[in-house]
């Protein structure tokens, strides 16, 4: 029998994908008032792995990767805590988020939220697939990463982009932050 024992906290991150630099300058101050300070943002990168989300938000798109200095809890805990701190209710947040900067119901800004731990990266979503777990109120996460021997590895379901070497790399830079504040605890 395994002994039950509550999770370590993990450490917030969140894709964001976008046109305009404005866009997203506004939806990371948005993000930091509900989330509080971001400590890494990735270089602006180009999204080109996918035309997935052109047809709603034009072209050319960009990514930045962002995490959070506030560790939050990996439980699916049933009451709300402000600031959100479960995988659902910072899904439901960053959904509000891009529908406060929609035009014409149109998305400007495309928000995966996750997180990282010494083990993996998850991101939340709310389509189910085979290997999503449901957690509540739409929400499911995807086991999108794992780490071993010193590298995040993709997964045979892993999105392409989060499967490239570079943005792995961000992953690591991240990981590095979150297990120095893990030391502090």
């Amino acid at each position: 029998m395994s002994k039950l024992k509550k999770p370590k906290p993990v450490k917030l991150i969140m894709s964001i994908i976008f046109k305009e630099k404005e866009i997203l300058n506004a939806v990371m101050q948005e993000l930091s008032s509900i989330f509080g300070q971001i400590d890494f943002a990735s270089e602006i990168l180009p999204f080109n792995f996918t035309d997935y989300y052109c047809k709603e938000m034009g072209k050319p798109l960009k990514r930045q990767f962002i995490s959070f200095l506030k560790l939050i809890s990996p439980e699916t805990l049933p009451e709300i805590k402000i600031p959100p701190e479960t995988l659902p209710e910072i899904k439901h947040e960053t959904n509000k988020v891009e529908l406060k900067y929609s035009k014409e119901e149109k998305r400007q800004a495309n928000i995966d939220p996750g997180y990282i731990t010494a083990e993996r990266l998850v991101l939340a979503t709310g389509k189910n697939f085979t290997h999503r777990i449901y957690l509540r109120d739409g929400v499911y996460a995807d086991l999108t990463l794992i780490y071993q021997n010193k590298d995040f590895r993709p997964l045979s379901w892993t999105y392409p982009d989060y499967a490239s070497p570079g943005i792995r790399e961000i992953f690591k830079q991240i990981r590095e932050k979150y297990l120095s504040q893990l030391k502090q605890i």
